[in-house]
């Protein structure tokens, strides 16, 4: 059985990997993106991944796409919450604007993107919910007050939500990347780039193709014991 799944922020970095690697563990993928379409259209004409175009900070923008891909490509069974901004500031310069920007995309996207699929799940008795928090979200971060309370949230909204599916066969997981050789991160100056490697103990920046083969497990029939569960991928820069 083929399944279908949307991965939010789909498009490039680290949901790009996962978009793919789902693609080819068999699964027909809807990738969501905000509005780079020049990067969306480059993406689907490489991988041959359908992009949809909504913001996940709108919910009912959310039930729109969502009903547009299962119409397309069938009901969702798989969903990774990927979609995430910055907004860095410290704490005593941050606007409204910054933190708001942040927790509508980060916390309330994942809300706005599982609720209007939790139903169809349930009445299927089947599936898989995987959000990408962040290392961030477990030890916080200067000048990610905004970021690292949204990617902290996640992970309640994980642990809290996982009780309520395991009885409907809907496993809730997350995953915490650590730094990640993703575009964001390669424009930041050698020099900074070399102080976060120094804090890594494996030495080096992770792969967003390794955050990629978490999804995929969690995603397959053979988790189906693990939820609740935060997966973390960090090179042992910190410990849980």
């Amino acid at each position: 059985m083929t399944r279908t799944a949307i991965v939010t922020g789909g498009t490039r970095g680290i949901g790009a990997a996962i978009s793919v690697a789902l693609r080819d563990a068999g699964y027909m993928v809807a990738a969501n993106y905000a509005g780079n379409d020049e990067a969306a259209a480059k993406f689907s004409a490489e991988t041959g991944i359908p992009a949809y175009r909504w913001s996940v900070a709108d919910y009912d923008a959310c039930i729109e796409g969502i009903a547009r891909v299962e119409a397309e490509l069938g009901p969702v069974g798989v969903l990774v919450n990927n979609a995430g901004i910055t907004r860095d500031a410290m704490f005593h310069k941050m606007t409204l604007e910054q933190w708001r920007e942040v927790v509508d995309t980060n916390l309330n996207g994942v809300f706005n993107m599982t609720h209007p699929l939790w139903p169809g799940m349930r009445e299927r008795r089947f599936g898989r919910v995987i959000t990408i928090s962040s290392i961030n979200g477990q030890k916080g971060q200067a000048g990610q007050a905004n970021y690292s309370a949204a990617k902290a949230g996640d992970l309640g909204f994980t642990k809290a939500l996982a009780q309520e599916g395991a009885r409907a066969g809907i496993t809730v997981n997350a995953i915490c990347p650590g730094y990640i050789a993703t575009e964001m991160v390669m424009a930041v100056p050698e020099k900074v780039r070399e102080a976060i490697i120094a804090q890594i103990p494996v030495g080096r920046l992770g792969e967003a193709t390794e955050i990629a083969r978490c999804a995929v497990f969690l995603a397959s029939e053979e988790a189906g014991f693990i939820t609740g569960s935060t997966l973390t991928a960090n090179g042992g820069q910190f410990f849980v």
